[in-house]
């Protein structure tokens, strides 16, 4: 046995004020000094597992046998069976018990009740009271408050309120059931990981995924793998992300996409309020509208159901999908709203503004904003807009496309229409007026009619010489356009004008008021559409 040195400084101490003691006495002090820790090291290590130890509250009968391979004690308790360990109750019809392991093995009517929530019911039971682990199996419910748990066999850990299970679950909280393969409970948490064909049904929607938590509590699903969500009025998939099913709100990411039975919205990261019906959208944004077949694309949005309205910024483009020959618009911001008129729809008005490009095969736009309203299918452009339209190049102060079928049918400039088309480095036909229609034919400009004011200068040629040029001026112009160039100019109304030979004036000179070459800014590919 051995002394800490603490204990011998004592019993020097001791020996040094009581010398006068005799040898016999002496040895007996060191015994007791030596061994009373002990004793009352076991008391307590004795008193401590007491507690740990699984008492019988009650049962009908209660006899002892002899374990034939171990020899120990065997616990037979028989009808209405009532045991505590620790903070838990365990009833049941019958158990077995045995003292030395610590161990309980009942049978029917299982019932254990853990503080004043839980409860977890079964046929059989076999309990650990030394791990405080329990094993339940056949027709197995736990309930933990407004929890339902259902399977066929469940491992519960008593002392850290853990249940597992792997042998297939379902779950009943509030209006939605949880079903899954794996499963684990934290009790304490309220909150359950599923693994393996999870699925969640509720009233409005059927949600699936390789793996997902559920926090009970607050009735919200989180996502670690692919999920998908198909409901009354929301379509989903992710696989990351979070789905409040008691406020209907979400929050996801990793290959996000809701589906409002309208709109199709991807992202890098989506969040959706489906009771506001607000919405907004993070990085590479795709809004797809399927029923007018248009896209728009950005980095930042938000949106709102009802009354609909969006706006999408930060590399922000706007898609009209034509098979023939699609429309590409952007800008810094795009916008859209749905106005009330007398129609139960009401119809839709989108804006861009700042820096809007256009570009289209058989046309291209540069302007500072625009209004697209989808009642009259009018696009109209402000603040110094100018069109291309294969050689032609039109300016205004404003001007609008009137569209049939998702094609261009007449061109509208007003206040200052110009329109000019290059005939070499240095010469250019040009036409203008106080306003000007155009008019298409399957996207292309083949007539253009000039009202008011009207002033023309067009160079005469026999293949690729000049051999004069005509200048005039009118009350109204109409020229017809051919292989998208101005082919014959007719003055309409007090004509005035004259031929000269090429030589008579500088090109430079034969420039009219308001000519501005602008090709250097004209977006000639999709791509040019973002050049400032």
């Amino acid at each position: 046995m051995r002394v800490s040195e603490k204990r011998m400084d004592k019993i020097r101490i001791f020996l040094h004020r009581f010398s006068f003691i005799s040898a016999r006495q002496i040895i007996f002090v060191i015994i007791l000094l030596c061994i009373t820790p002990a004793v009352s090291s076991q008391e307590v290590q004795g008193k401590k597992q007491g507690k740990t130890k699984i008492e019988l509250i009650y049962a009908d009968s209660d006899d002892m046998v002899k374990d034939i391979d171990s020899g120990k004690d065997i616990h037979r308790f028989v009808g209405n069976v009532k045991l505590k360990h620790n903070d838990i109750t365990m009833l049941c019809d019958s158990a077995h018990f045995f003292p030395d392991k610590n161990q309980v093995d009942a049978f029917s009517k299982i019932h254990i009740e853990q503080g004043d929530t839980l409860d977890l019911y079964g046929d059989h039971l076999f309990y650990d009271g030394k791990t405080q682990t329990a094993f339940v199996n056949n027709n197995v419910v736990l309930i933990d408050k407004e929890t339902h748990l259902y399977t066929d066999a469940i491992d519960y850990d008593v002392k850290n309120k853990i249940a597992k299970y792997n042998t297939g679950g379902r779950i009943t909280n509030a209006k939605n059931t949880l079903t899954s393969k794996i499963g684990i409970y934290l009790v304490s948490d309220n909150l359950f990981h599923f693994k393996d064909s999870v699925k969640i049904v509720n009233p409005q929607y059927v949600m699936t995924a390789d793996t997902m938590d559920y926090n009970t509590k607050s009735e919200t699903s989180f996502f670690t793998g692919p999920t998908k969500l198909k409901g009354d009025s929301l379509n989903l998939y992710c696989e990351r992300g979070w789905y409040d099913t008691k406020h209907d709100i979400t929050s996801i990411w990793k290959e996000a996409m809701i589906d409002n039975m309208k709109q199709t919205i991807r992202g890098d990261s989506l969040f959706y309020n489906d009771s506001t019906g607000y919405g907004e959208a993070y990085r590479n944004v795709i809004i797809q509208d399927t029923t007018r077949n248009l896209i728009l694309e950005g980095n930042y949005s938000w949106y709102y159901k009802q009354p609909e309205r969006f706006m999408v910024t930060d590399m922000a483009v706007f898609i009209q999908v034509s098979k023939g020959d699609s429309l590409f618009l952007h800008a810094d911001t795009i916008s859209a709203i749905t106005v009330a008129d007398t129609s139960a729809k009401g119809y839709r008005l989108m804006r861009a503004y700042y820096g809007c490009r256009v570009f289209s095969k058989s046309m291209q736009i540069k302007c500072d904003s625009l209004s697209y309203s989808f009642r009259d299918s009018v696009i109209r452009f402000y603040n110094a807009p100018v069109m291309w339209s294969e050689a032609n190049q039109l300016t205004s102060t404003t001007m609008a496309i009137f569209t049939k079928n998702r094609q261009a049918d007449r061109l509208e400039l007003y206040d200052g229409a110009f329109v000019s088309n290059q005939v070499d480095t240095i010469r250019f036909n040009q036409i203008k007026g106080r306003s000007l229609t155009g008019y298409f034919r399957d996207n292309d400009l083949y007539k253009i009619l000039v009202k008011g004011n009207g002033e023309s200068v067009y160079y005469l040629l026999d293949g690729d010489n000049v051999t004069g040029v005509n200048q005039s001026k009118c009350t109204n112009i109409e020229a017809d356009v051919e292989n998208g160039k101005l082919s014959v100019i007719t003055d309409i109304g007090n004509p005035d004008g004259f031929i000269d030979p090429p030589e008579a004036t500088t090109p430079k000179k034969l420039r009219l008021e308001g000519f501005s070459w602008q090709d250097l800014v004209r977006p000639k590919q999709k791509s040019d559409i973002f050049k400032k």
